[in-house]
């Protein structure tokens, strides 16, 4: 039996991504050694990582005077490195979910923290951003609850933030559409969802953006180190940097951002339409601006509730990997990354079908 992985992370990959990936930790590039004991600073790695920002740059745009970090620690690591790099006095916060409210607690060791707003069930439009804030930090998709800032939403927070350094947290939406690189100061994110394995965290930097606070940075924390190390100053998450190379040129080679954008509006479209026109089923987001591509979220209607454990069973039994909800909200979660195709998300829309017939 085929199963459809939508699982919220660690996730789906490509299939030949993982297939090439699985080639290299036997025997990388025919030198006899493992990708998993390759030294980092062989002659043979360097062009991995040099291959994997580029490809970063390329697909996204991302313009002169910006660098693209591969390191550990997950986004939970740059709660922290964050405000140790740009917060002096003050930051700001858009509180939209669990990942928000963690990034914020970390941010408040290091100053006064204003948190603009907040909601789970949708994306606040009601905000003003002091512009004597060292910078604005939001995430732009919510991986528990099922939102995210729609591209006109943004536009209207690049309007208002001003001169504000703009900062962003994107681990479950980083190349699921085209955004404008310009409009941040840091980009970062956990690559487990649309780019790589657990272990590595991208960043992408503007340069400009570092030295401006007088506090001291312990090395591994302070963004220069790996900016002017190339991420190498310490040995790298070698296979995982390796899995996201693979995985960008899998994007590249489908036709980029744009073409991705498409397919995920695609898959979207239809299994919201599905949930929208259920008759046991409803959407957890009901404004549909807020709604997110990448993860899906949807419960049993009241009167159904008790058919929970019911439809779990039966979509498991169909191949269904991974749709349970976050216990916050309860319910099923689809989680449709990039790298999970139309097939999948039409798969589930039939079981959902399916099951209905039968009530």
């Amino acid at each position: 039996m085929k199963k459809y992985n939508f699982n919220a992370g660690p996730s789906i990959l490509p299939q030949e991504v993982i297939k090439q990936t699985a080639e290299a930790v036997i025997d990388f590039q025919g030198e006899g050694l493992s990708l998993l004991e390759i030294s980092h600073r062989a002659k043979y790695f360097q062009p991995v990582m040099d291959e994997a920002e580029a490809l970063m740059k390329e697909l996204l745009n991302i313009p002169e005077g910006y660098r693209v970090l591969f390191i550990g620690g997950g986004a939970s690591l740059q709660f922290c490195m964050l405000p140790y790099n740009l917060m002096e006095n003050k930051a700001a916060y858009v509180n939209t979910g669990v990942w928000s409210k963690k990034a914020i607690k970390e941010a408040k060791a290091f100053g006064e923290v204003v948190e603009l707003a907040t909601s789970t069930n949708s994306i606040p439009t009601d905000y003003t951003i002091p512009q004597d804030c060292d910078y604005l930090h939001i995430t732009t998709n919510n991986t528990i609850f099922g939102t995210e800032w729609s591209n006109s939403k943004l536009e209207e927070l690049y309007k208002k933030k001003g001169t504000v350094r703009l900062v962003a947290d994107m681990s479950s939406d980083i190349l699921s559409r085209p955004i404008d690189v310009s409009q941040y100061d840091i980009i970062y994110g956990g690559a487990q969802k649309n780019l790589a394995p657990a272990g590595v965290t991208f960043v992408i930097v503007k340069e400009e953006c570092l030295g401006h606070v007088s506090r001291h940075i312990p090395t591994m924390l302070d963004y220069r180190t790996h900016t002017e190390n190339g991420s190498m100053f310490n040995t790298p998450p070698v296979l995982p940097v390796y899995t996201a190379m693979l995985t960008l040129r899998w994007l590249k080679a489908n036709g980029g951002v744009q073409w991705i954008d498409a397919r995920n509006k695609a898959k979207a479209d239809l299994l919201y339409s599905c949930i929208d026109n259920s008759k046991l089923f409803m959407p957890t987001i009901t404004e549909v601006e807020d709604r997110s591509r990448m993860n899906i979220c949807f419960v049993l209607k009241p009167q159904y509730e008790d058919l929970f454990d019911e439809f779990f069973k039966f979509a498991s039994a169909r191949g269904m990997v991974g749709i349970k909800g976050h216990r916050l909200v309860g319910g099923f979660r689809a989680s449709c990354y990039n790298a999970m195709d139309i097939e999948g998300v039409q798969a589930l829309v039939d079981t959902i079908h399916e099951f209905e017939k039968l009530h």
